[in-house]
């Protein structure tokens, strides 16, 4: 977007009440409150990416994060991605190796007292080459989670061992793919019960030396100067083997793609796929139920924003926001170009409405890479946190509005209508300024209130603990699956209360390169009983449970006999 065209969109804005800041803290503005404990808990990693004269686009795009459990001890631990060295000029086809301990994916293992220790060599995960992203899940229904890391060039799947340490297995399993692999999601594309694997390519790029900007001021090129290429989907062959057949079931579809959620948006029983692209338009999969897909971006009204326009999508979420039991969806984008939210009107279609709700006066000016639904203080709502930063490193020459470095952004969502940005009145973290990228969510002390991780590019990882000081309770799910895959990924969950009803579906993806708690949580507001849990699993069992006490978590086994289906 010109200059120009900017200042007229904010003027718009202004004219209709859209742009201004909320001024003290209302009823609707209810703050939170976070603390960034690392490096004070042992997360002492700093993400290694080389910024150098040439400009090459891979140096702006990491890195990832994952929470998961590694031990089976019930503590989230953090997986963060790293890069590897290069000069200022790379031939094409060289291959990038870590060359020592600084360049090293780590583990962070998390110890009761909730610090952090460093388990990367005992685990036998330090990483090869430049990586990008992670995505963990039980692939072969062992009940270990394992772990699979995306990387220029070169793709990693790790054999979780079950006694700590992790067996890399890519050659085996056929999943070590080529070209420049982002974010991946685990989910089972046909239900029977083994997750398949889809892994997003970013564009064909082989250290092309393109200049782009002006003869006196190179800069990054951007992503539409280098063609789109189609992602990598592995079938499960269920015996620790992968089938790479994207073009067979309808998914290989060019794109630039940075961004992948999953969510049974139609809610016909079979998981669809939403994938964020850069600057084009994006693409919405529909499943259609025999294990094939089909793009109907432009159909359902998600492949452009509000005024027809491209962006670059980044990260993505899809999830209900509004409650009523359709999922929807929010993509980060550039600055100028707004963050693009679209409502879900439950007949296949969706509706733009970044303006409405708030979002578009809220983020014109920020850049947003990961992000996350998440219900900060359990009143009930989904509200938004966000990883901000430009690409860029030297926006502010051309646009000084613009930063390189942002602070991270907390929306409130007030039920549903709208966006509140309380960031400001939620703790000195959203006052700092970070290259953010990736960002992942769970309850990482199992205290009841979501948590985070956030990455930079070229900087420390950050752990946001979330001690928002509230009244409200909550209820969490660990799902387990016996004729469905074990992690549960793909079911829909339906909690119910005497204020309405939430649905969430369970899965480790979306945000942006980061793989997220696989346990569902649900605030509850002033509720303490979930008067009704409806679970649709992704085998097609419908299990319901009734009046169930909140302010814990539960394991749900998939029951295997229809008296187990009731509670």
């Amino acid at each position: 977007m010109l200059q120009g065209s900017l200042a007229s969109l904010l003027g718009v804005l202004r004219s209709r009440g859209l742009a201004k800041v909320p001024s003290g803290a209302s009823a609707e503005m209810v703050a939170g409150h976070f603390v960034d404990a690392a490096p004070g808990n042992g997360v002492t990693f700093v993400h290694q990416a080389p910024h150098t004269p040439r400009k090459y686009l891979l140096e702006t795009m990491g890195s990832g994060v994952a929470l998961f459990d590694s031990n089976n001890n019930g503590l989230l631990d953090i997986y963060l991605i790293n890069g590897a060295p290069f000069g200022d000029y790379v031939a094409p086809g060289t291959i990038l190796e870590k060359t020592g301990p600084k360049y090293w994916n780590r583990l962070y293992r998390q110890s009761a007292d909730g610090t952090f220790e460093d388990a990367t060599e005992e685990a036998g995960l330090q990483g090869v080459g430049y990586g990008m992203g992670a995505a963990a899940a039980d692939y072969d229904n062992d009940g270990h989670t394992d772990l699979f890391v995306t990387a220029w060039d070169g793709n990693h799947l790790y054999h979780n061992n079950g006694d700590g340490t992790f067996t890399d297995v890519t050659e085996k399993a056929g999943v070590g793919g080529t070209g420049w692999s982002t974010s991946a999601a685990w989910v089972d594309l046909n239900n029977n019960g083994y997750l398949d694997l889809v892994v997003l390519r970013y564009i064909e790029w082989n250290w092309n030396d393109e200049w782009c900007g002006p003869r006196d001021n190179r800069g990054y090129c951007l992503p539409d100067v280098f063609p789109p290429i189609s992602m990598l989907v592995y079938r499960n062959n269920g015996d620790g083997t992968f089938t790479e057949e994207a073009h067979r079931v309808g998914l290989s579809k060019p794109g630039r793609a940075l961004g992948i959620a999953i969510a049974d948006y139609d809610r016909d029983g079979h998981p669809d796929i939403f994938i964020a692209n850069d600057s084009m338009v994006e693409f919405l999969f529909h499943n259609k139920g025999d294990g094939t897909f089909e793009e109907v971006g432009l159909l359902a009204g998600v492949a452009v924003d509000g005024n027809g326009r491209t962006f670059a999508g980044m990260g993505v979420d899809f999830s209900d926001y509004d409650n009523d039991g359709w999922p929807d969806l929010m993509i980060g984008d550039l600055a100028n170009q707004i963050y693009p939210l679209y409502k879900n009107n439950g007949d296949g279609t969706f509706t733009y409405v970044s303006y409405i709700t708030g979002v578009a006066a809220i983020t014109l000016l920020h850049s947003a890479w990961g992000l996350r639904f998440m219900d900060y203080d359990n009143d009930g709502w989904k509200d938004l946190l966000i990883a901000q930063g430009h690409d860029m490193d030297t926006i502010h020459k051309s646009f000084p509005e613009l930063h390189y470095r942002e602070s991270p952004m907390l929306l409130r969502n007030i039920k549903g209508r709208k966006f509140v940005n309380v960031g400001p009145l939620s703790g000195k973290v959203f006052d700092a300024r970070w290259a953010g990228r990736g960002l992942a969510m769970g309850d990482i002390n199992n205290d009841g209130l979501l948590d985070a991780v956030i990455t930079e590019n070229g900087g420390p990882a950050h752990v946001l603990m979330n001690r928002t000081e509230t009244a409200n309770h909550w209820i969490r799910f660990r799902l387990v699956g016996h004729k469905s895959n074990r992690d549960g990924i793909g079911a829909s969950i339906r909690v119910e209360t005497a204020q309405g009803s939430q649905w969430y579906t369970v899965t480790t993806a979306s945000s942006y390169l980061s793989s997220s708690d696989v346990r569902a949580h649900f605030g509850l507001g002033a509720e303490t009983i979930a008067r009704r849990v409806e679970i649709r699993w992704p085998s097609g069992i419908v299990q319901i449970l009734k009046n169930v006490r909140g302010d814990r978590q539960i394991q749900i086994d998939e029951p295997v006999t229809a008296a187990e289906k009731r509670w």
